[in-house]
């Protein structure tokens, strides 16, 4: 079986380090809060390009927090609105409901699957005051225009890095074009923990300093608290295994790049759509290939023959925020590109450690069947 992804087997390339990682937290003595986290704090912001990286509990939270941040700055206030793709995985819907924030569901662009720029346009009323895009698969949304639109009204931007360490456009990297990012590094993520864990970056010191205190309790002294927090830290340990394997994220990425254009190149039949070939503008952006995403009509049957042929893909993602259970009252809308792209959508292996064996028997499939 050509696995979706190994996860055992990328983290044994790192396994030294990592469990010597784990050993000095543990002989440290200092599980929460210490020089682990601060150390992970301190490079991933430098990795990104912020001032500031505020490590919690996990990528919902780091969206969840971001905004109630917002909120007890006077920023936000209950009701306000915010655009956000129809299109992405739940996290970044249930985010704005837990604040009592209003969600305004919008279609992707149809060739690169982010949020489309027209339609945030089109979407913006009194009531706007953030904008949330969200970078698919590994490939940034178009950031120069979204900014844009931001600063010509006023709006806050918060993106959703979650599947995009690393990616970049114009030499910027995620988490660092909007007024906020928020990281997952759920341990299937290009960079992943060995458990759950999130991160927000941002520039500015006043929301690091809140968000500080919101993670803890609200507060930034012991049995002192601000105001209403939550406890939402990110561990030593997860912080420390963390900061070992930043440093060979770039690296992953590199062997990323090197299976999608293989991919890119030799997957030839005219029964799958690949991924938009405007990504491949070296000097504007720079794809991370968190997920090989085809679109196929036969979607089901093709990934029933790949399985068969002991060749394992996911499907990301199967049902559309506004058609699940937890957003009844959305169920009757419409979104035509959304659904559609639900329907069609299949991720192919994407395995750094992927051999070219393995590509070329995933190839070989894909490219006979009928």
């Amino acid at each position: 079986m050509i696995p979706f992804l190994d996860l055992k087997k990328v983290n044994q390339q790192y396994q030294t380090e990592l469990k010597e990682a784990c050993n000095r937290v543990i002989d440290s003595g200092w599980y929460i809060g210490g020089r682990e986290l601060e150390n992970f704090e301190q490079n991933f912001a430098n990795y990104c390009g912020t001032k500031f990286a505020i490590g919690v509990a996990n990528g919902l939270d780091a969206l969840i927090l971001t905004l109630r941040a917002w909120k007890e700055l006077g920023k936000l206030k209950n009701g306000d609105e915010v655009i956000v793709p129809a299109n992405t995985y739940i996290a970044s819907i249930l985010a704005i409901t837990a604040n009592n924030l209003t969600p305004i569901l919008v279609e992707p662009d149809p060739q690169t699957l982010n949020i489309s720029v027209d339609a945030v346009q089109m979407a913006i009323t009194t009531k706007t005051k953030v904008i949330l895009p969200v970078h698919l698969y590994g490939q940034l949304a178009d950031m120069p225009k979204i900014m844009q639109i931001a600063r010509q009204y006023n709006l806050l931007v918060l993106e959703d890095s979650a599947q995009s360490h690393g990616a970049q456009l114009r030499g910027i990297k995620a988490g660092n074009w909007g007024d906020a990012s928020g990281f997952s590094f759920y341990p299937g993520k290009n960079l992943g923990a060995l458990g759950d864990a999130g991160a927000v970056t941002t520039n500015d010191a006043e929301l690091a300093h809140t968000l500080r205190a919101s993670r803890n309790y609200g507060s930034h002294e012991k049995y002192k608290n601000l105001f209403a927090g939550v406890n939402s830290r990110l561990d030593e340990i997860q912080a420390a295994m963390l900061d070992v394997k930043l440093k060979f994220l770039d690296h992953e990425i590199e062997h990323r790049r090197k299976i999608a254009h293989l991919y890119l190149d030799q997957i030839k039949n005219p029964l799958i759509r690949l991924p938009s070939n405007n990504i491949n503008a070296e000097e504007y952006q720079q794809h991370v290939w968190h997920l090989f995403v085809i679109q196929t009509q036969y979607r089901d049957q093709l990934q029933q023959y790949l399985l068969d042929n002991d060749v394992q893909s996911l499907i990301h993602y199967p049902i559309p925020p506004h058609k699940q259970q937890a957003y009844k009252e959305w169920n009757d809308l419409s979104f035509s590109v959304t659904e559609s792209i639900h329907r069609q959508v299949l991720s192919l292996p994407m395995n750094p450690l992927l051999t070219n064996n393995q590509i070329e028997e995933i190839v070989r499939l894909l490219n006979s069947f009928k």
